[in-house]
């Protein structure tokens, strides 16, 4: 009997040893050995999150946002403005960095999570981590693409961004044909964001933010795939910390970058908190252009860049659905060299004919939405400069009372 014990208490330590020890990989997630378990040293003794409240102030609002908190909404930012748009990526010791051109622009899009509300539009999260630009990426032959990381895909201290299957709205994304990924003036090609259902199809998803040397890297597209869409040489920039919070130098080898070390305070707050409501009444209508500086900006200026902008936007357009038709054309003439007999010319031509039906209306339908939105924007320029003009009007009134 005591054998028999024996024999059965071995054998449950065995099954739950098995159970214990057997990996189980969450979907999703790449395996362990594709990352650094590295320390990162996130402890900072000097600024915590205020300094974020205080210096962005001037240039948004805060907002209490369930659930994240205190969150932050820009100002002046164009019409379909989306984050990590004005600026550039350039190649570094830390992977791809975001160098924005906006004087703000070291704080949000290196620290935080951006998420976009229909009422509010893009917001910022605060988070205490740096990094060199907290993005998700899309690519393929033809285009390269990138979007902010969302607030629930968390960095894991050591390792970095594990989570890969989490879903990222198709008008968050930011593309642009691969020989303009390093152009100086990124903005002035990037797709309108009704053509990215049809450019996501082509591309492959990839996130790759990870810890080396207490460094958090961002490969997500790897550098001799940039080589080989761009037929570029790329020279790689070393990080040169300074102590002042501006859009900073580039020179031969080095990038300068601000990026002091902030510890988390959970009594900290902004001192001046906006209402979500109020924050949504203000917000309507009054975010036309970014400004670098506290100048003011006339209407007929804010009219200037929205028609240049949206112009810009439509000429991107037409020349991708352009190239796409060409693409299909040169397809068809590749399977009518390979196809032998009559009827297999014949099925080739329908599904091509069938094919550029398809495209076109999904051609007419990306411009229709195109044009749609255009039309709106330009509806809120002028309700805009007309609320403006009021005012103006009850106080010549006034005047002439008296």
């Amino acid at each position: 009997m005591k054998k028999n014990l024996f024999i059965i208490l071995l054998g449950l330590i065995f099954t739950v040893s098995c159970l214990v020890y057997l990996p189980v990989q969450e979907e999703g997630i790449p395996p362990e050995e594709e990352y650094y378990e590295e320390p990162y040293d996130d402890v900072s003794r000097g600024l915590d999150v205020s300094y974020f409240y205080d210096y962005l102030s001037p240039y948004g609002i805060w907002i209490y946002h369930r659930p994240y908190g205190y969150v932050w909404i820009p100002r002046d930012v164009p019409f379909g403005w989306r984050p990590y748009t004005r600026g550039r990526w350039i190649w570094t010791d830390y992977g791809w960095m975001w160098r924005s051109l906006i004087i703000w622009g070291w704080a949000p899009f290196h620290y935080g999570r951006w998420d976009w509300d229909r009422g509010l539009g893009w917001f910022w999260v605060p988070d205490t981590v740096w990094g060199p630009g907290w993005v998700t990426w899309r690519s393929s032959n033809l285009y390269i693409g990138w979007a902010p990381l969302p607030p629930g895909v968390p960095f894991v201290v050591g390792v970095g961004v594990r989570r890969t299957a989490f879903n990222i709205p198709h008008s968050h994304w930011v593309f642009v044909d691969g020989n303009y990924f390093l152009d100086t003036s990124l903005h002035l090609h990037i797709y309108p964001y009704e053509r990215n259902r049809t450019i996501i199809r082509y591309t492959v998803h990839k996130t790759n933010i990870y810890v080396r040397n207490n460094r958090v890297v961002n490969e997500g597209i790897g550098i001799d795939n940039v080589r080989r869409i761009t037929k570029k040489q790329i020279s790689k920039y070393e990080l040169k910390d300074v102590d002042k919070a501006e859009v900073r130098r580039i020179g031969p080898g080095q990038l300068e970058v601000y990026r002091p070390k902030i510890r988390k305070s959970d009594t900290a707050k902004p001192k001046t908190v906006v209402r979500e409501d109020e924050a949504k009444a203000r917000i309507s209508g009054e975010r036309t252009v970014i400004r670098k500086t506290d100048k003011r900006v006339s209407d007929a200026e804010r009219e200037k860049d929205l028609r240049d902008a949206q112009e810009r936007e439509v000429r991107i357009l037409e020349r991708s659905q352009q190239r796409e038709k060409k693409e299909l054309e040169q397809k068809l003439e590749e399977k009518r060299k390979v196809a032998k007999t009559a009827a297999e010319k014949n099925r080739v031509e329908k599904e091509h004919k069938a094919k550029l039906n398809n495209l076109q209306k999904s051609h007419t339908k990306e411009k229709a939405a195109v044009k749609k939105r255009h039309e709106e924007e330009k509806k809120k320029v002028v309700k805009k400069k007309d609320d403006k003009k009021e005012p103006e009007k009850k106080k010549v009134v006034k005047k002439k009372k008296k």
